[in-house]
């Protein structure tokens, strides 16, 4: 099945939900004109990284910023994904994706499961405590965010699962853009999967950000790759690729587990 996905990597402004909204409003429209099945955005695209001011931007995932998210993929008949603060309850904070589907339903929720102390979010956020595996009609897709691309486990768990793909919203900064390229292509290639990652651009508190956002199909091979600016990047991807993959070189058959524990 072919699935059309759009990338709006965007430089998000510290604190300023107002502005970061407008620009994703106006690439979700220009998504949908395109004909995107999903536009993804960047981790904690409404804020940024302004988690000392975290308890004043977090609602539930059903009110404030998300139901806003919801109403715009309504409006434009398009999914979108992206992680913004989330209140967990009991005075918790999360970095929370929610999956909303054309119709503006909310088909899966996954806040980070590894916080990042160089960003201090091990200060001010709570860990999720799960994963999620979201059935869409393209096929069944993984949730995950940023920091998480660099624990395999998790990546190998939800293939294990049945994800043909995994999404991940981002901030990775420079200088470690080599290592986010190497890791979304070792995360592809080992699962077999498309990975789809959406990273910002721009600077934020003495830290600038790499952006290209990309996606990788399940052989390691780029299908797009954005630069180092604000972009709408779109491309079309087949969600059979990776039955094929797997059926050419079957790792999940060959695999030993009984050995690696």
């Amino acid at each position: 099945m072919k699935l059309n996905i759009s990338l709006g990597q965007i430089d998000v402004k510290l604190g300023d939900p107002a502005a970061n909204l407008t620009a994703v409003q106006a690439m979700t429209s220009l998504a949908a004109s395109r004909g995107s099945d999903i536009v993804v955005f960047p981790e904690l695209w409404s804020t940024g990284y302004d988690l000392e001011h975290g308890a004043s931007y977090a609602t539930p995932t059903d009110t404030g910023i998300f139901a806003t998210v919801a109403a715009l993929a309504q409006a434009h008949h398009i999914a979108i994904l992206g992680s913004c603060l989330s209140d967990l309850g009991s005075g918790r904070i999360g970095n929370t994706a929610v999956y909303f589907d054309h119709t503006g339903h909310a088909l899966g929720v996954y806040s980070k499961t590894h916080l990042f102390r160089l960003m201090d979010e091990d200060q001010y956020l709570t860990a999720g405590d799960g994963r999620t595996l979201v059935q869409t009609s393209a096929g069944s897709v993984g949730l995950a965010i940023c920091y998480d691309l660099r624990f395999p486990e998790l990546f190998r768990a939800y293939a294990l699962a049945g994800a043909q793909l995994v999404f991940l919203p981002s901030e990775w900064p420079h200088p470690r853009l080599a290592h986010w390229q190497t890791l979304l292509r070792a995360r592809a290639i080992e699962n077999q999967m498309f990975v789809v990652a959406c990273n910002r651009v721009g600077e934020s508190k003495g830290t600038h950000f790499c952006g290209h956002s990309c996606i990788i199909d399940p052989w390691g091979e780029t299908v797009v790759e954005g630069g180092e600016t604000a972009e709408l990047l779109t491309a079309t991807i087949d969600m059979d690729q990776v039955t094929a993959v797997r059926v050419k070189i079957p790792i999940f058959q060959d695999r030993r587990p009984e050995i690696y524990g």
